[in-house]
């Protein structure tokens, strides 16, 4: 069904939101789902014959409220179903099926965003039913994208649900000071998302595409529904920027290709724009967050050569202010050593709590190999190595091995 055309291209546009319509309806998700999917069952049968309709998320929402109350009342030996169907159909017959016009308003499905990624559902749950729900991947699609087993993310999918259901989660968007917080769930699952796309934990490639292309629609369908949410739009202009680079992070043998010596001919110039004009909105509301100063972080690192390392230094300091931890003080690091050299750099590294990190061990690695201490860099670099998953990070971390051996510079 997914390989269509042209209900493949409705299915991505509109899953999301049928799903989010028919939750708040019938109260529970599989329902939802499951006539979601009859739904589009049927637009593969008819649609080819009759065309596609003037509305098709209307014609979606309506054949996938019919099916619902059809299975309620195939069902009806459980009469608080039955009633359930005849109430939700008025005069207890379906409604017509046919090319309707959908008049839900977006927030459909914000309030399915904000059930998916409710507090009461651990991180994992969080992502694979955003995935599953508003994005539509399939239970399958998933799993590989984050290397577990299927049958371990259909657990995870049907636990997810039946906490919805049994702890009575609501479909709603919470509102006054508990907005807050729940939206910053809400975006640290999508940068989850991307953050596994981009680069990935483990495995053999370190861009799984897919990921990042789902992560920057789900944080475009946020933007649509939260626009006066400043940390939403920075979360926008950060993957954007970051996903402009894609083609370029990796050269013709599948290497790492470090930012600096990146292709710059092959970064997406359409993202980029679009990402630094997000920024530009972002300064001009005046109400910074970690989002927006990392996306203008690297919308200092898409400007022409030189980086202005100053300016980046700037923005780390204030990062640190807002989402002080040892990684992003990490990374602020990195800065500095272009700014002040390794050795400054080196002595803010040395004592960060992060020996379980494989980038702490590289960046510790690539300061001692600039400082000359290469008995030192080496021992770093086989730290990072032994604690690192994504092959390709391996790949590299082994030439600065060799290259250390063979008494040349290696490449950090």
């Amino acid at each position: 069904m997914r390989g269509e055309e042209p209900v493949e291209r409705v299915f991505r546009a509109e899953h999301g939101r049928a799903v989010a319509v028919l939750a708040r309806v019938f109260g529970d998700l599989d329902i939802a789902e499951e006539a979601v999917q009859d739904a589009f069952v049927e637009a593969v049968r008819r649609w080819p014959a009759d065309g596609v309709p003037p509305s098709p998320a209307g014609w979606i929402i309506t054949t996938a409220r019919n099916r619902a109350v059809d299975r309620l009342r195939r069902e009806s030996s459980r009469g608080s179903r039955h009633e359930q169907a005849a109430r939700l159909t008025g005069r207890g017959e379906p409604a017509e099926e046919g090319p309707v016009e959908e008049d839900v308003v977006v927030d459909e499905r914000l309030r399915l965003i904000f059930t998916c990624c409710h507090p009461a559902l651990n991180p994992a749950a969080r992502v694979a039913l955003t995935l599953r729900l508003l994005g539509g991947l399939s239970t399958a699609e998933i799993a590989r994208a984050f290397l577990v087993p299927e049958a371990t993310m259909a657990q995870r999918l049907v636990r997810a649900k039946a906490k919805i259901r049994d702890a009575r989660i609501p479909y709603r968007v919470p509102g006054g000071a508990e907005l807050p917080d729940r939206v910053g769930a809400v975006l640290a699952v999508v940068y989850l998302v991307f953050g596994e796309g981009y680069s990935a934990a483990s495995g053999d490639v370190l861009v799984r595409d897919g990921l990042c292309v789902e992560a920057v629609r789900l944080g475009r369908l946020l933007a649509e529904l939260m626009p006066d949410e400043p940390e939403v739009i920075g979360l926008l202009a950060l993957m954007l920027l970051l996903h402009a680079r894609r083609a370029a992070r990796t050269g013709p043998d599948g290497g790492l290709v470090r930012l600096a010596e990146q292709d710059r001919s092959r970064w997406d110039r359409d993202l980029l724009v679009e990402g630094r004009e997000l920024v530009r909105r972002c300064l001009r509301r005046g109400r910074p967050g970690p989002y927006q100063v990392q996306a203008a972080i690297n919308a200092v690192h898409s400007d022409p050569p030189p980086t202005d390392w100053s300016q980046v230094v700037a923005l780390y300091d204030h990062l640190l202010v807002l989402s002080p931890s040892p990684v992003v003080a990490l990374n602020r690091a990195v800065a500095v050593a272009e700014l002040d050299g390794p050795g400054v750099a080196l002595a803010l590294v040395e004592d960060l709590p992060l020996t379980g990190y494989h980038l702490f061990h590289a960046v510790r690695g690539d300061l001692l190999r600039r400082l000359g201490r290469a008995g030192e860099a080496a021992g770093a670099f086989g730290r990072a190595l032994a604690l690192a998953g994504n092959d390709v990070e391996r790949d590299l971390l082994r030439r600065n091995l060799d290259a250390l051996r063979a008494g040349g510079s290696g490449g950090g």
